[in-house]
């Protein structure tokens, strides 16, 4: 029987590194997916604090499980020979890391330009991505995202099936609700065949981001769903992005009162994972 167990972008509980892996270590959290350390993206992280860190995060008894990379997080009209650079940086810190999972993105488009007119410069270029990644022995999960290329479900339907299993998908159940799409049952049935791991975070289409649970990303129908579904074990990255009572929230801006606001980002964050525990208790 497959058991869910979690990973966390702990950057959303301190920028410390040091203090994300005592409290992960703390909480039971297995599994961690870096994206800064020390304010620093991973992809750019000297092979040497690479190192360190994961030294760090070894003594508290956490592993990388995926790279929270901004690979493919880019124009289409930007420098994309500097982008491959980038990605071998980022290949090279996974490895040092032990991470075999790489999250990305599937470029925003040129100006005026249409989803179906960008299509082959993008196939072209996650290929180039993907080429690069099988070198290092990595698997590149594409995380589906407001205005790149892979927005809805059967965008990334597109790209995923494009590459015939070489491209997994990183499902964002509450990145689909913000975008007005339907996670469950639509997008879950259209991508499960592609899904190597899933974020979670909770939203509400009006724009909010909310605790996991208390919104309309269907999460515990999913992770249920799935459960059924595979015999493979099954990681969730806690991102919750959620709201504290000093600033707007990063990934929606401020639309409406949300009733979901905390103290600081600790707060918030245990909030999440005390929500997301939960949600995997009651699944069983």
């Amino acid at each position: 029987m497959s058991k869910i167990l979690i990973s966390a972008f702990a950057d959303e509980y301190d920028h410390d590194p040091r203090l994300q892996a005592e409290f992960l270590g703390k909480r039971g959290v297995p599994y961690i997916e870096p994206r800064f350390i020390n304010g620093v993206n991973i992809a750019n992280l000297a092979e040497s604090d690479t190192k360190a860190y994961a030294d760090l995060l070894a003594e508290h008894g956490v592993r990388a499980f995926a790279i929270g990379s901004p690979l493919g997080k880019i124009n289409l009209a930007d420098d994309f020979d500097a982008h491959l650079d980038l990605a071998k940086k980022c290949f090279t810190n996974a490895n040092i890391m032990g991470a075999k999972n790489i999250r990305m993105f599937s470029f925003y488009l040129r100006d005026g330009q249409s989803r179906d007119e960008a299509r082959g410069e993008v196939i072209d270029k996650l290929g180039r991505l993907v080429d690069v990644a099988d070198q290092y022995g990595v698997t590149l999960c594409h995380e589906d995202e407001a205005l790149i290329y892979g927005e809805s479900p059967e965008r990334c339907l597109d790209i995923l099936t494009a590459f015939g299993g070489r491209l997994k998908a990183v499902f964002d159940m509450g990145n689909f609700v913000l975008d007005g799409y339907k996670p469950f049952p639509y997008g879950y049935e259209m991508l499960r065949d592609y899904i190597n791991y899933f974020h979670i975070k909770d939203s509400m289409s009006v724009g909010a981001i909310v605790p996991p649970g208390c919104g309309e990303a269907r999460i515990s129908d999913i992770l249920a769903a799935h459960k059924a579904y595979t015999n493979s074990d099954i990681v969730v990255t806690l991102e919750p992005h959620l709201e504290t009572f000093d600033g707007l929230n990063k990934l929606v801006g401020k639309t409406f009162e949300n009733p979901y606001k905390f103290s600081s980002a600790k707060v918030a964050f245990e909030t999440a994972l005390d929500k997301l525990l939960e949600i995997v208790a009651n699944i069983g």
